[in-house]
Formats: structure tokens, sequence, C-alpha cells
């Protein structure tokens, strides 16, 4: 059985490896955005009560919805916006979009709203008195921010991104109901293929295990070298 693992034209393992390589590129390419734009969320929610307002309602409803129906929407909505805005211009041909674009844009906006509830979270634990003693020493908002309160924020955010990017690598596989050829779509499409479904699941599952597994210690190796580095 273990030929059905074997790389060419007698095996299924270049399809598996190259889902493996889909898989990594969009967990890791939603996961950098996402922060990026969770740690934007959290300043954004800081400017004042609408702008709280609005950060809390985007967090709630993507935390509150399941995320298979959120990649529903984007993948069946986002083309519907996208014609009707260009036939209002005139624009009438066909527009067909990128399924890894739609699904990576869905996971990415999900991760945005899970990373903005860690870095608030985080930003909380951060004593308000040197916000203050910045202020006194006449550090600007956006300098204070980078030079003092960013280092520990994400220091005290680095566990609950870990958990994101772990729940995030497991997402992936909801995209294959998409039709994006990450590693359970290949895995699907091999057990179907040569009515070995238990076998190519199994093996799906071994991989994102190992993943996850060295994801984890890479974390848990990260958080140890920063703990001695600041000699906790």
């Amino acid at each position: 059985m273990i030929e059905l693992l074997s790389f060419g034209d007698a095996g299924w393992g270049d399809e598996l490896a190259r889902g493996l390589l889909v898989t990594l590129l969009l967990a890791l390419s939603c996961f950098v955005t996402g922060t990026l734009i969770g740690l934007a969320l959290m300043l954004f929610r800081r400017k004042g009560r609408f702008s709280r307002f609005l950060v809390e309602i985007y967090v709630t409803v993507l935390r509150g919805v399941p995320e298979l129906l959120v990649i529903y929407l984007f993948f069946f909505g986002t083309g519907i916006m996208v014609r009707s805005f260009a036939a209002s211009f005139g624009y009438t041909d066909y527009i067909n979009l990128s399924g890894f674009f739609l699904a990576a844009l869905a996971l990415t906006c999900i991760t945005a709203a899970y990373s903005a509830e860690v870095f608030r979270g985080a930003a909380s634990s951060i004593p308000s008195g040197q916000q203050e003693a910045a202020k006194a020493f006449g550090f600007p908002p956006s300098e204070a921010f980078r030079l003092i309160e960013l280092p520990q924020l994400l220091v005290v955010a680095l566990p609950g991104l870990g958990n994101i990017w772990l729940i995030l690598l497991k997402d992936t596989a909801l995209v294959s109901l998409t039709s994006v050829a990450e590693l359970m779509r290949q895995s699907s499409v091999a057990a179907g293929a040569t009515f070995r479904p238990f076998f190519f699941y199994a093996v799906a599952a071994l991989i994102y295990f190992v993943v996850s597994l060295l994801s984890e210690r890479f974390v848990t190796r990260f958080e140890r070298r920063i703990a001695i580095t600041e000699g906790r």
C-alpha cells in the first residue's frame, strides 16, 4: 500500500506534496496578513467610541459565524459583488476570481478578528503608567508604541498567536470544499480515485499532526528563548 505514496505516475506522493505546499502557503500568507490587520484593528479601537464599536461588531460577527460559512460567503458573494461593480461601469465580460485568492481573503478576515482580540488582551496587561511615562518624556504616540508597547505586546500575545496559527492550519482544510487544491482536497481526490479513503485520510491526518507538532515546538522554543533573554 505504501506504493500509493510514491512519486510519479504510479503514486500520489507528488499530488500530496503539492497540496501540502498550497496548505502552508495559504496558512502562512493568511496568518501574516491577518495578524497585521488584527494589530491595526487593536490600534483603531483606541481612536474613539465609534471606532471601538465598529471593531467590536467586526470581531463579534467573524468570531460568531462558523468558518465554513464565512468561506462560502466570500467564495460565492465576492464574485457577485465584483461583477456587479464592474457592470455599473459598463464592463459586462465574465470575471473569474481565483479560488485561492477568495479562500485566502476569507481566512485572513477570520484570523484578523481572532488576533485583534489576542492583541487587545495583551495590551490590557501592560501597565498604563508606561504610556504616561513615555508621554512625560516627550515620546510621540507612534514612537512610544513602537519602542515601548509593541515589544511587550508581542511577547504577551505570542502564545495566543501560536494557537491562532494552529487553528488556521486546520481551517485550511475547509477550503477544499471550494475546489482549492490544498492537502485535504488532494487527499480526497486520491481517495476517490483509488477507493482507499481511510488510507489517504489517515495520511493527511498524520501530515497535519506533524506540521502542528513542529509548529508548537517552534513556538515553545521561541517563548523559552524570550524568557531567558528577559531573565525570567
